[in-house]
């Protein structure tokens, strides 16, 4: 009997839409973070967990870094650390992690 030719199978490439997603969520986040104002401060289990979370999206697009093209990691990491850099502007914006903070109207 012939022994049948093996089929080589071309590598897989990892699919760059979930990095792509990533970085339109840091970016889309650090957007509105940025404008709207809070109304309202967190708990503090809300508070680790939101810093959390931006934390592990920040590492997760520095991960996936070859999945991206290189402007627009650039802009999500930018977005990603001003998330951070966000929270250290004053005590208010640490605990929102809102640029700005106002009462609402009641």
């Amino acid at each position: 009997m012939a022994r049948r030719p093996v089929k080589k199978t071309a590598p897989v490439e990892p699919s760059p839409v979930p990095a792509f997603l990533v970085a339109c969520g840091l970016i889309g986040l650090f957007t509105y973070r940025l404008t709207v104002p809070a109304h309202e401060a967190p708990l503090l289990p809300a508070l680790v967990l939101t810093i959390v979370f931006d934390a592990a999206m920040v590492v997760g697009l520095v991960v996936m870094r070859a999945r991206l093209a290189a402007p627009i990691f650039w802009t999500a990491l930018i977005a990603g650390l001003g998330l951070f850099a966000i929270r250290l502007t004053d005590e208010s914006s640490l605990w929102t992690g809102h640029l700005l903070f106002t009462l609402s109207p009641s």
